[in-house]
């Protein structure tokens, strides 16, 4: 996922401050090693775009300690941890406001980890520099920093950093570089790192507060949705380990008190998953990014994560894709829409799954019968989707899950 550049002082370094940012911020080393970043000669600044690209300027890096420079990294993967380019366009930042904004987000971001150990080269940004108490959110440090710059006199005042970039405001700057993560994928790796963060919280350690409250509120169920397809998802992989039978492929151990004769052996298959993702013109990054972290998150606990083939489908199915990441999934397509054939598509793979589950909005042609010996579970993304016949269980799934 990261595609470094030479040019930032030697790639040791950034490989030393990614090593030191992991071991004291274990939890965001999913964000960390996401990040692509690049030399960026005369950029006079450290910044992050919205697609998780960082740009530096080597000359900048110069006496920096591995420490100063993870620091930075780690500031910077907060600020899209924290979604701060949505939430300014959301509070109407402008150009001539982004200073201040920039200053806000800064201080939510480094209120909670100065105090974890963040070791920022200059003169980062605190609540204190502009009079405010610390853990407060960007946007009521942007309104107090707004009214202060309104009295006669009232200057940029103290704490000022470098520009964090585009990633901390949603404002393009010149030079940065097409590419970088689909949002989809964006959105994934935002999940990742949030379910990182909950499990260090619950089984190893203190995770600052903002941090834990920003990762509690990103996962947080509005409808308990999971549950409904979890309880599918048992069902048909009951129905196929119940389904005991005999093989020759492994003869039995009580073949050697009978002289002569091979026995067969008990054998219990292992169920096959399927997942059929809709991606036609009318599906959004936001849904497809959110239906595959959550199926990805029940196939873990079920254990049946490296066992899962996914096909992408618009009017016809892509070639099935073996994964044991929903990172790992290609989603092609943009065309019209017949979730039938991306169903005819799985039931047509060897070994045939036990259950195939589709995603998709809704607005899709079904086919008229249900598949012979294969389960189908429909999830239907989105508030207004339609519904599927009725021989798919259906599993509604709110766009705020």
């Amino acid at each position: 996922m990261t595609s470094d550049h030479a040019g930032l002082g030697g790639l040791g370094a950034l490989a030393a401050a990614r090593l030191w940012a992991a071991a004291r911020f274990p939890y965001l080393a999913s964000g960390l090693f996401g990040a692509q970043v690049t030399a960026m000669p005369g950029l006079g600044s450290v910044a992050i775009d919205p697609r998780w690209r960082l740009y530096a300027d080597p000359d900048l890096l110069t006496g920096w300690t591995p420490a100063e420079l993870g620091s930075v990294l780690v500031h910077h993967v907060c600020h899209l941890l924290r979604e701060h380019p949505q939430r300014a366009e959301a509070s109407g930042v402008t150009t001539e406001d982004s200073a201040e904004w920039i200053r806000a987000a800064d201080a939510e971001i480094n209120d909670d980890l100065i105090p974890a150990g963040l070791e920022l080269p200059a003169d980062p940004v605190q609540p204190k520099d502009f009079g405010a108490e610390p853990g407060k959110l960007a946007e009521e440090y942007y309104a107090l920093l707004k009214r202060q710059l309104l009295r006669p006199g009232a200057g940029p005042g103290p704490g000022r950093w470098l520009d964090c970039g585009s990633g901390a405001d949603g404002l393009p700057r010149a030079g940065e570089e097409p590419g970088g993560l689909d949002p989809w994928l964006a959105d994934l790796l935002l999940r990742q790192v949030a379910q990182e963060i909950i499990r260090h919280s619950e089984s190893i350690g203190t995770v600052p507060a903002g941090l834990l409250r920003w990762a509690q509120e990103l996962l947080a169920p509005t409808v308990d949705w999971r549950r409904l397809l979890a309880a599918e998802l048992r069902r048909a992989i009951a129905d196929v380990t119940g389904a005991v039978d005999y093989s020759y492929r492994r003869p039995s151990r009580r073949a050697a008190a009978v002289s002569g004769v091979v026995l067969p052996a008990l054998r219990r298959p292992v169920p096959e998953l399927a997942v059929v993702c809709d991606t036609s013109g009318s599906m959004s990054d936001e849904l497809l990014a959110m239906a595959l972290a959550e199926v990805e998150g029940l196939l873990r606990a079920l254990g049946m994560a490296r066992r899962l083939r996914v096909l992408a489908c618009d009017a016809a199915a892509g070639p099935a894709q073996r994964v044991s990441s929903a990172r790992q999934v290609e989603l092609t397509g943009g065309g019209g829409t017949d979730m039938g054939a991306g169903i005819a598509a799985a039931y047509a793979l060897r070994p045939r799954p036990a259950l195939t589950v589709v995603l998709t909005d809704g607005h899709t042609p079904w086919p008229r019968v249900p598949p012979k010996g294969m389960r189908v579970v429909a999830g239907l993304l989105g508030d207004r989707a339609p519904d599927a016949p009725g021989w798919a269980r259906s599993v509604r799934v709110p766009r705020s899950a």
